[in-house]
């Protein structure tokens, strides 16, 4: 499929100023953001093909090219390899716009609060990962939130060298290789090519006397214990994202998030819909068939009794208003449903049964309407296909 014009791209014309090729890449690509549209696989693409687009003509040498020759001038250059597709120097490339451009978007440039290496350089400090626990609870628990203690197995900031990765009074310096830059330059003909520093890996910055703790890393694996407060409500796969207490940043750079992912266990007595709590309860036939009053659970530890009605049907459902599961963060209440299940005797006396072969002779009179009328039903049914 051939490639889009990267003007149409952006939606602007070839006339375009820097700012304007700006402002439409920085609104558009926004717009499509893997974390706006996750699992979007078409805005995953088009934010690639913005990122394209603007790369190449953000540069004055590089939009005067693509004027000239369009996607052709690009065949042989921005970093791509003999055998297809874009080489690491390129994704390099693909960074530092990412970072220059999204930096409010994304919560500030990556890396956070440390200062650049230089006075144009890559920042240094690099953003720890985030990390993720599983934590099972009860439905009781989810109805009532909790108060959790969990133990987590993360990398910390290094005591020795408090994150820096040098040794105790010493301090890291600024590459020699890059200028404190993270890259280097080298000009292939018409176009100039970045690459990142193979000194200093990109970090602007070298340590020529590693803590010997943290062998210059700036973290250590340790086992912290946290506290997490579970609100009222959550249902099965809700996530507790808990800011800053992630992985620790390579060389002091902020912490990552831990998110903690929730998941219900199965309830003896109750089924969980939604807001609403479902509970079957096994009644005999005499209260069925006599009414009388049932006294069924409820989540908040108290008993309800329910009134049940002469002659009513296995599978009737009973409604309790607001005896159901909270709605996270508001303050709507679900219902809990009671479904009777009408049981048949088992294990019969003498008498017992005598009484049941008594009632059965008088089953003419119209105790059992519908059984009845089925099988009227049948055979009418049946005599039709004689007939």
């Amino acid at each position: 499929m051939a490639k889009r014009d990267y003007y149409e791209l952006l939606g602007v014309q070839r006339t375009a100023t820097d700012q304007d090729l700006k402002s439409a890449f920085r609104r558009l690509a926004k717009e499509c953001h893997p974390d706006r549209n996750p699992g979007d696989t078409a805005a995953e693409q088009n934010f690639k093909d913005l990122n394209e687009a603007y790369e190449a003509l953000k540069d004055p040498q590089k939009r005067a090219a693509y004027d000239k020759f369009g996607h052709a001038a690009f065949d042989q250059s921005m970093g791509r390899h003999p055998g297809g597709g874009f080489g690491p120097d390129f994704a390099s490339s693909m960074s530092d716009i990412f970072e220059d451009l999204f930096g409010e978007f994304m919560g500030g440039r990556r890396g956070g609060g440390g200062g650049a290496a230089g006075p144009r350089g890559r920042n240094s400090r690099e953003r720890g990962a985030d990390l993720r626990y599983n934590m099972e609870i009860t439905l009781e628990e989810a109805f009532a939130g909790k108060a959790a203690e969990v133990r987590v197995p993360t990398s910390v900031a290094c005591e020795t060298c408090t994150g820096t990765g040098a040794k105790p009074g010493t301090k890291p310096t600024q590459c020699p290789t890059c200028g404190g830059m993270g890259k280097v330059r080298a000009s292939q003909g018409f176009f100039t090519i970045e690459r990142t520093c193979p000194t200093c890996m990109g970090r602007g910055e070298v340590i020529d006397d590693p803590c010997t703790a943290c062998s210059g890393a700036g973290r250590q694996m340790r086992e912290r214990t946290l506290q997490i407060n579970i609100p009222a409500g959550v249902e099965d796969g809700t996530k507790v994202r808990l800011v800053g207490d992630g992985e620790a940043g390579l060389r002091g750079g902020p912490p990552g998030d831990l998110y903690i992912f929730l998941s219900l266990k199965p309830h003896s007595f109750f089924q969980r819909d939604g807001a609403d709590i479902f509970c079957k309860v096994p009644i005999a036939m005499t209260t069925a068939a006599l009414g009388g009053q049932i006294e069924v659970p409820s989540l908040d530890g108290t008993a309800s009794r329910v009134k049940v009605p002469e002659g009513t049907p296995s599978g009737k459902q009973f409604r309790l208003k607001g005896k159901g599961m909270p709605v996270l963060r508001s303050k709507v209440v679900g219902d809990l449903f009671i479904q009777v299940d009408v049981e048949t005797p088992k294990n019969l006396t003498r008498r017992q049964r005598e009484l049941l072969e008594e009632f059965e002779g008088e089953s003419h009179k119209g105790t059992s309407p519908e059984s009845a009328g089925f099988f009227a039903r049948v055979k009418d049914f049946f005599e039709g296909k004689g007939g």
